[in-house]
């Protein structure tokens, strides 16, 4: 593009305004209307840089803790970041092309300059596979059940699965991954209709509305008469604290998320973490990206697993940018059925 004839265009953008407590609102975002160029900014010398237009955005509750403020500092308002779905614009890295559609962190707005490209991956499209899925059954929650159950929890066949938020973005495929291993899987939810999902459409044994029970411990008891080898959780809390009371001997929990406790000043402690001895019952912490190296092989299976309709993934698709406040905050009261993505622009 010639110096002087750069396009200036509308780019539409959700705005954090500052640190919370408690679980965020949509009044902690606001929508601002800002123009960009559409060119590349002059780069230092052996950096480069991505001028991309956002498709679609994902929504996750990991994004909670970067709202908390760790060091009583005070930080001026700032675009939310998370993991999108991209068509590349402009582009002066040798590895991107104009026209190319990645993955990877993004801003949250319409158009958006990426200056860290080390972990962006660039989308072969699929005419099967919705672009969007990249950001959930191929992408970072994909990526998430698919380590967390097959390296964490180190199954075999037979063995009694739970899932906690099992009709979320992560539970959903670490369920349908499980029936494929030959184990028995129960999941909980919040809802009649999550729970109809998970049973009907996901292939789930047993699932149950956790906000039904008024007894953790017994229900479980009552889903699980033999105990329970594998726990994959995602809520933490009392849900925890159940399942370590009915985990079979040498059972193995993956320590996810904990989405209960996310926006707590406070978290709650948990009780029953004698029987991590009594049951020699291993736990564990993970992060998806201790298993980069992994990818190309999740995105083999999983990709093959979808095509040949061995397994079901379920999209709670919003439209527009300025949803994206309502969505995120909405996770936390568990209105989303599904991963949600927030779609920006039409491919």
């Amino acid at each position: 593009m010639i110096a002087g004839e750069e396009e200036k265009v509308e780019n539409k953008q959700v705005i954090f305004k500052g640190y919370i407590d408690g679980v965020p609102k949509e009044t902690d975002m606001e929508l601002k209307l800002t123009k960009i160029e559409l060119k590349l900014p002059t780069q230092a010398q052996g950096t480069s840089a991505l001028l991309v237009k956002n498709l679609y955005l994902s929504c996750d509750p990991y994004m909670r803790g970067r709202m908390r403020d760790f060091h009583g500092s005070y930080i001026a308002p700032f675009v939310l970041e998370g993991f999108g779905v991209s068509k590349v614009i402009f582009s002066d890295n040798p590895n991107f092309k104009a026209g190319d559609f990645i993955s990877g962190f993004t801003g949250w707005e319409e158009y958006s300059f990426i200056h860290k490209t080390d972990q962006l991956r660039k989308i072969q499209p699929d005419h099967q596979i919705p672009l969007s899925f990249h950001l959930g059954l191929l992408g970072m929650p994909g990526f998430t059940a698919y380590a967390g159950f097959y390296e964490v929890c180190s199954p075999s066949k037979g063995e009694y699965v739970f899932v906690s938020a099992a009709s979320g973005a992560v539970g959903q495929l670490v369920g349908q991954l499980a029936k494929l291993h030959g184990c028995y899987v129960v999941g909980s939810a919040g809802s009649k209709e999550k729970v109809d999902l998970l049973k009907n459409k996901l292939g789930f044994d047993e699932a149950f509305n956790y906000k039904e029970e008024l007894d953790l411990d017994a229900a479980l008891k009552r889903y699980f008469p033999q105990g329970i080898d594998i726990y994959f959780d995602n809520v933490g809390g009392d849900m925890l604290d159940a399942a370590l009371l009915n985990m079979r001997i040498h059972g193995r929990i993956a320590l996810c998320g904990m989405v209960s406790q996310n926006s707590l000043s406070n978290p709650q402690g948990i009780h029953n973490l004698y029987n991590l001895i009594t049951k020699r019952v291993r736990m564990q912490g993970f992060l998806q990206s201790d298993y980069l190296h992994l990818y190309p092989r999740f995105l083999e299976h999983v990709s093959s697993y979808y095509k040949q309709g061995k397994i079901f993934y379920v999209e709670d698709m919003n439209e527009g940018l300025e949803s994206a406040p309502a969505a995120l905050v909405g996770l936390f009261y568990g209105k989303n059925v599904g991963k949600q993505v927030i779609r920006v622009a039409h491919e």
